[in-house]
């Protein structure tokens, strides 16, 4: 899986998932799975088009970790999204929303995240260029 961490201002872009989705309503950074033939960045940039509709550049690696998923385990590989082209909609989630990464911490966040959350709140922050332009 390949996953973005979008940043404005000194907040991070999370996303909430649909009710009717496994694991529902519990937060999450978007992103998802690696396509036959995809490398991790080119998975990222499809689908923040698809499930936000921008077209992302993405950054350098930020993290990496295996996790289970449901019935299966996964690699998830976390990129910082330097900038991005278009207009933030959503098109996948049940409600996106900028937060800092203290209330990110705070909310019901989806297990596989809760260390690059924990990361991103604490002293241990990951670093990343310039916040997300637009």
């Amino acid at each position: 899986m390949a996953v973005g961490i979008l940043r404005k201002n000194g907040l991070v872009l999370a996303c909430q998932r649909k009710k009717t989705a496994l694991y529902p309503l519990q937060w999450e950074f978007p992103g998802g799975k690696i396509e036959t033939g995809e490398t991790p960045t080119d998975a990222l940039i499809r689908e923040l088009h698809e499930e936000l509709g921008i077209f992302a550049i993405h950054g350098e690696e930020l993290h990496r970790q295996e996790w289970s998923y449901g019935d299966a385990s996964y690699r998830v590989y976390y990129y910082s999204v330097q900038a991005f082209r278009g207009e933030l909609t959503n098109q996948a989630f049940e409600t996106i929303r900028w937060v800092t990464p203290e209330e990110l911490r705070n909310m019901d966040i989806l297990e596989g995240n809760r260390e690059v959350v924990e990361r991103l709140s604490g002293k241990d922050e990951i670093a990343t260029p310039e916040e997300g332009s637009q």
